[in-house]
């Protein structure tokens, strides 16, 4: 179909959108790619027959699942590539398909970025395949995610519901009890830095996933996504809740001016002079890994409310597994994606150190009764899990939130180095993800 959207939306397209829209005015859809006539029937048959799926992905526990499906199939070849993490994999996704040749079969795409994939319909729609079966499996902050309407986009491969990490060793020297409440926060940030000026309550430089993570926890929906309809308003309660908080951390220089994932962070982390994180919970490896000197030091609590006595959470990263419209093999490659996000392949994956989306491996006992010794034996699966539960719903994120994430640091980031206020910032973000958004064909804030 050919309407006048459709027509601007080929008009002035980036490199991003160009790949993305221009399927969209193809009209390929899952009608038009024999993916409707597929079935359980179709796969079996593409399972006895064999082949060869090639997946690009980073996730190290999916070497596990496919060792274990080549087992269970041996007819069946998986091949993994690292093509890249993250932006750097999407680009190479973006480039393949539009090139017509050397898209993978199989793709690990973050759940902020399926979005981009999705309105262009260059993933498959995995509902004709059987996914449809799992809408109850997983939890909802991941499910969410991956569907829109009746279409299913991906899988959830893993989750990041979100939790308070914090250095025990460093609260109880300053006799911090752990804060309930964003405001308890903000006071233990101002104790414990008076306490020790080079303690500091966390690290922040401008992070967009953080930072929708806490609007999305306080309530904030800025996005809003109809097809093509677009909505922006950093001006809602739950975002200025979020601000006018984190406002005072940096007006008092209570955070650390450190990046996440530096030589400094780590630093910081193992010396404890960043006291917590307020992260997702696939955390505990990346410290048992990165900042192993610390271990027996950090405590899991629930992540501090924004309202005493609520249990609100919010996913922070997280990945689903999609089937580009340009895989060779989509019975195979849907089959390895369900195997490697369900039942066996998943508790496999979990077992190897994934978090699970799952709710039968968030809910078992041998999942929730783990200790972790380098959290001094605690249980913190059962803080995990719970937040899982809690995780606010009808959250989205924007069909070119890559970009948009692409510019936080040119916008709001400026209320890190300078006396811009959050709120200019994000309104700064706003205006320009409105921008464009309008430039590449999108109807914003109509």
């Amino acid at each position: 179909m050919r309407t006048h959207t459709t027509r601007r939306l080929l008009g002035a397209l980036s490199v991003l959108a160009t790949l993305t829209l221009t399927a969209t005015a193809c009209g390929s859809d899952a009608s038009d790619t024999g993916a409707g006539d597929s079935g359980p029937k179709d796969i079996n048959a593409a399972l006895e027959k064999g082949g060869k799926v090639t997946v690009w992905a980073w996730e190290p526990t999916l070497k596990k699942a496919a060792e274990d499906f080549e087992k269970k199939y041996p007819k069946v070849d998986i091949e993994l590539v690292n093509a890249g993490t993250g932006d750097k994999q999407y680009t190479a996704l973006q480039n393949a398909i539009a090139a017509g040749s050397g898209a993978p079969d199989v793709a690990q795409v973050e759940y902020y970025a399926l979005g981009q994939f999705t309105i262009a319909k260059s993933v498959e729609d995995l509902s004709p395949y059987g996914a449809q079966r799992y809408g109850t499996s997983f939890t909802s902050g991941p499910w969410n995610a991956v569907t829109e309407d009746k279409a299913i986009y991906a899988l959830p491969m893993d989750s990041g519901p979100m939790a308070f990490f914090y250095n025990k060793k460093v609260f109880d020297k300053h006799h911090i009890k752990v804060p309930t409440t964003w405001d308890e926060y903000v006071e233990a940030a101002r104790t414990l830095h008076k306490a020790d000026p080079k303690i500091f309550i966390t690290n922040d430089t401008g992070d967009a996933g953080a930072t929708t993570s806490f609007i999305w926890q306080a309530g904030g929906r800025p996005y809003q996504t109809d097809g093509t309809n677009v909505t922006i308003n950093f001006g809602d309660e739950g975002t200025q809740k979020y601000a006018a908080t984190w406002q005072k951390l940096l007006d008092e220089k209570l955070v650390a001016p450190v990046s996440s994932w530096s030589d400094a962070w780590y630093k910081g982390l193992a010396d404890g002079s960043i006291a917590t994180l307020s992260i997702g919970a696939w955390m505990p490896a990346n410290l048992t890994s990165g900042v192993a000197s610390a271990s027996g030091d950090w405590r899991v609590a629930p992540l501090p409310q924004w309202t005493k006595g609520d249990k609100v959470s919010a996913e922070n990263g997280g990945s689903s597994l999609a089937v580009p419209k340009a895989a060779k093999n989509k019975e195979l490659a849907y089959a390895f994606t369900e195997f490697a996000t369900t039942g066996a392949g998943a508790s496999a994956r979990v077992a190897q150190g994934s978090f699970p989306a799952t709710r039968a491996d968030l809910e078992s006992k041998a999942f929730l009764d783990t200790k972790f010794p380098y959290f001094g034996g605690q249980q913190a699966n059962q803080i995990f899990a719970e937040s899982a539960r809690n995780v606010g719903a009808d959250w989205s994120y924007l069909p070119f939130q890559v970009y948009a994430n692409s510019i936080f640091n040119d916008t709001v980031g400026k209320a890190y180095v300078s006396s811009t206020k959050l709120t200019d910032g994000l309104k700064a973000w706003q205006d320009a993800s409105v921008k464009y958004g309008k430039d590449q064909g999108f109807t914003v804030n109509k």
